[in-house]
């Protein structure tokens, strides 16, 4: 009789004679619905519960492929006690892979095991004819390399020396560890259903970001900058450590009903527009806007990035101005009234006159979407491989699980970041339906409580094999309260927050190294003059800049793994509430960094620092250095308690890295 049998994340079996049981199988995403996240070079370890009834022995596999092959690679699942077993396989190419768990009754361990506790000659020889047989049935599944010594090696247990004779010989190591590479696999149980990861290029597990806007980088006050212009930006850039410079829309933007300077709907005759309100007589989505130059410009700008080791990330703002060309190609794209006029978007009591949002309820939602895709494949065609998508939790999730995995099937190195400042189910589920990097809620936690919570959650609860945090202290749209009246500190500790609390985080500047802190009102978070609506001249090279600043922090950033990952963050007591304490260690622990931020902006505090040494790897007897990698200076520390004062008027947090005393064969001491 068959029989088939399905819960949850459990395997399923279509044999009766099946005995093996297999649950719990982690990691996995809502059952296996979504796939985890992982980055070129890393491992999934893999656990699973694995039992069956009785007392036979059973053996458990991990069972990894490319989702594109159909041979499976296979490594033995260790024991961990409790019927619970783990194994890890490496993920080393970029696409996806799948992943299960295979186990079965070991009939042939069973028997040796049985066989080792056995004392009497009758039961010893009733148990070797037994064995024999099971290893005459490996010896038919083995190679002919192995198949005679098998066959030679059973006929020994059916030999007529004593049983206690044959007995040591059945016991044989050499012999059984041959048999067993010939498992009878024809009762073998399969986890299902077959769980899936996604490996991503190295920039999405560990990455700064950049974001400036290329018209506002013109050498003269007022006049709007190019693509050629922004050549020095990108030096700028590229020598304060960042990974990716990331670009607003580079589009035409439209002229009907186009914002003014703070968003005024009065613009004046030089008013440049937002370039959210995409399109123009100009052209669209794929046109780049003529004032900053030509498409031939804009590939010539991502080949400059390159040569300072820079990516470049596009905005992909799914979104039209009045006068795009798809308003009159394709007005079954967008909603309209009952008067016919095309519906603006409305975020009461917002109000976005130069935007017409895309109709995704349309009945021509499919052509709809295959426009939208090729979007993207214009620009990865011109060699973008980063986009920073704007609001797509106003976007169908459907369409973003069908889009993402249409190009990740064709581009696996594209790496795709969520501007989703949402509610948490939302942000949650873009990020499983494949979004890369998700922006989060960093710039609003400021207190211990808060960070401690919100990236303890984000570090180890479950959400971390699918949701990786993207910490940005401001951006275009969000200048936050602690900003605007903290000062110089505020913008120097939240800069050492995002930086060290994540392996990925951006800026938006200069805006950022200059201390932009002006609200447009009292209880606003935007900002009085903002880039979105107006031409900006920075002057980079003022002399209060946090240039210098954010050039350290990156390059300590880059010189330490322990800050190239996120799960090893663990936070540690200060008994002070206004300042925060946490570490994180590379994989065997040989880089550890510990950071200390004072969350005060105004006044300097103090505290007792009290570390889990063990947790560190460090010897709780023994004294051991810490390395202040901001400053430089060397403190020598002894045991879990010590004593840490950050002021805020100076530099309000410390950056250390555990330096463990080791002592050689030659009793000579030196710090690891």
């Amino acid at each position: 009789m068959s029989v088939a049998a399905r819960s949850g994340g459990d395997a399923v079996s279509i044999e009766g004679r099946a005995r093996i049981v297999i649950e719990g199988v982690t990691p996995e995403v809502d059952g296996g619905r979504f796939p985890i996240k992982r980055v070129v070079g890393q491992s999934v370890t893999v656990e699973a519960d694995v039992f069956t009834d009785g007392h036979d022995a059973i053996r458990a596999e991990l069972s990894w492929r490319r989702d594109t092959e159909k041979e499976w690679q296979r490594i033995a699942m260790k024991p961990l006690g409790n019927d619970r077993f783990r194994a890890a396989f490496p993920v080393d190419e970029l696409g996806r892979c799948v992943y299960a768990v295979e186990a079965w009754v070991d009939h042939l361990l069973s028997w040796r095991l049985e066989l080792a506790r056995r004392v009497e000659a009758e039961d010893i020889a009733s148990a070797l004819l037994q064995g024999a047989v099971l290893i005459e049935e490996a010896a038919a599944r083995a190679a002919a390399s192995d198949a005679e010594m098998l066959r030679a090696w059973a006929a020994q247990l059916r030999g007529t020396q004593p049983p206690t004779a044959r007995q040591r010989i059945a016991l044989d190591e050499e012999h059984y560890a041959a048999a067993a590479r010939y498992p009878d696999r024809s009762l073998a149980l399969r986890s299902a259903p077959e769980l899936q990861v996604v490996v991503d290029p190295p920039l999405a597990g560990f990455s700064a970001w950049y974001e400036f806007f290329p018209r506002s980088c013109s050498p003269e006050p007022g006049k709007h900058g190019t693509l050629r212009d922004c050549e020095a930006r990108l030096r700028y850039a590229a020598q304060m450590g960042f990974d990716i410079v990331s670009l607003p829309p580079i589009h035409p933007i439209g002229t009907i009903k186009r914002k003014g300077p703070n968003n005024t709907l009065d613009p004046g005759p030089d008013a440049t527009g937002s370039p959210w309100a995409i399109g123009s007589a100009q052209g669209g989505h794929t046109a780049v806007h003529p004032q900053l130059g030509t498409l031939e410009d804009f590939r010539n700008f991502v080949r400059t990035a390159r040569t300072h080791k820079l990516e470049v990330a596009l905005d992909i703002a799914f979104q039209s101005a009045p006068d795009h060309p798809f308003v009159q190609a394709h007005p079954e794209w967008f909603r309209h009234r009952p008067d016919g006029s095309v519906q603006y978007a409305e975020n009461p009591p917002k109000k976005y006159q130069d935007i017409y949002p895309f109709d995704f309820e349309s009945a021509a939602w499919r052509e709809l979407w295959q426009a939208l895709a090729d979007v993207f494949r214009f620009w990865i065609a011109e060699g973008i491989t980063i986009f920073r998508v704007d609001n797509p939790h106003t976007k169908p999730f459907a369409f973003w699980e069908w889009a993402i995995g249409e190009l990740k099937g064709e581009h696996p190195e594209l790496i795709f970041l969520a501007e989703a400042f949402t509610r948490p189910k939302v942000m949650h589920r873009l990020a499983k339906l494949g979004f890369t990097h998700s922006y989060t809620y960093f710039a609003w936690r400021n207190t211990k409580y808060e960070l401690t919570q919100y990236f303890t959650e984000l570090m180890q609860g479950e959400g971390r094999e699918y949701f990786r945090p993207n910490c940005w202290p401001n951006t275009p749209d969000i200048l936050t309260e602690y900003l605007q009246f903290g000062g110089r500190p505020a913008f120097l500790a939240r800069l050492v927050l995002a930086a060290t609390l994540s392996a990925n985080y951006g800026i938006y500047g200069p805006a950022y190294e200059l201390m932009e802190h002006e609200p447009r009102e009292p209880g606003s978070e935007e900002y009085l003059h903002s880039e979105k609506y107006e031409l900006r001249h920075w002057d980079v090279e003022r002399a209060d800049s946090l240039r210098a600043f954010i050039s350290r922090l990156n390059a300590i950033r880059r010189d330490n793994v322990a800050l190239h990952s996120d799960w090893s963050l663990r936070f540690h007591n200060i008994g002070n509430e206004q300042m925060i304490c946490y570490s994180k260690s590379s994989d065997g622990g040989t880089d550890v960094i510990l950071t200390v931020v004072n969350l005060d902006p105004y006044h300097a505090q103090s505290g007792w620092v009290e570390l889990d040494l063990e947790a560190l790897g460090v010897d709780a007897q023994a004294p051991y250095q810490v390395h202040e990698l901001l400053s430089g200076a060397r403190y020598l520390w002894h045991g879990a308690r010590n004593f840490v004062q950050l002021d805020p008027s100076h530099v309000p947090a410390h950056v250390f890295r555990l330096r463990r005393r080791v002592r050689t064969e030659r009793d000579f001491d030196y710090f690891l």
